[in-house]
């Protein structure tokens, strides 16, 4: 028995794991990592509201932020700003602004770095730099390395190797970035919450 792949099938295959495609393995396999996280910020969020911490907003907060990210990473929302990023940047809208989507996104994590700035510092310093190097990993591949794909794209277009190779390096420090974050998560859970219960009998009523 003979197994031919001719160019429609090897088409089919590369699009199944190509990650600058959507509605693929390496965007499932991204989007239930940023979703595992939200699960672990929420879990946490749930733990300190308990032991009566106020820091359980934050927590919560940041749970649903990585939430909104997942759904992102599967539905592809931020491409879309694209057409009012352009607007606002003009003329300045090319080479590495290409993918002008990148200004208002990096507006955003200014914001959000700015609001928990206090939060941040409040951290133990492991956790501090364990969740600075998730950042940072993650800021190298979806703003860094977006920027550099956007102005090679422009200039030599998108179905070259080149620039295969740069939204394969662009999308492996997202992934990257994310599995630290929730290493980091991971840890933290078990130096502050060694033991955690679930009482799935709570609600219900006594017989």
């Amino acid at each position: 028995m003979q197994m031919q792949f001719g160019p429609e099938r090897t088409h089919e295959f590369v699009r199944l794991f190509y990650v600058d495609l959507e509605g693929n393995v390496p965007t499932f396999f991204s989007a239930s990592l940023l979703l595992f996280s939200s699960l672990l910020l929420a879990l946490i969020s749930t733990l300190k509201r308990t032991s009566h911490d106020p820091a359980w907003i934050q927590w919560a907060v940041l749970s649903l932020v990585l939430l909104g990210m997942a759904i992102d990473e599967a539905s592809r929302i931020h491409e879309s700003l694209n057409g009012p990023a352009r607007w606002l940047l003009g003329k300045h809208a090319t080479g590495i602004f290409y993918h002008a989507w990148v200004v208002l996104g990096m507006a955003i994590v200014l914001i959000v770095t700015l609001s928990y700035l206090r939060f941040f510092l409040n951290l133990p310093l492991e956790t501090r730099k364990q969740f600075f190097s998730a950042a940072f990993t993650f800021l190298c591949g979806a703003a860094g390395m977006e920027l550099v794909g956007g102005n090679y794209g422009e200039s030599h277009g998108k179905d070259d190797f080149q620039y295969s190779l740069l939204a394969t390096v662009e999308e492996g420090l997202e992934m990257a970035g994310v599995i630290v974050f929730i290493n980091a998560l991971l840890n933290y859970l078990i130096s502050h919450h060694r033991q955690i219960r679930i009482d799935l009998n709570h609600s219900c009523p006594p017989h």
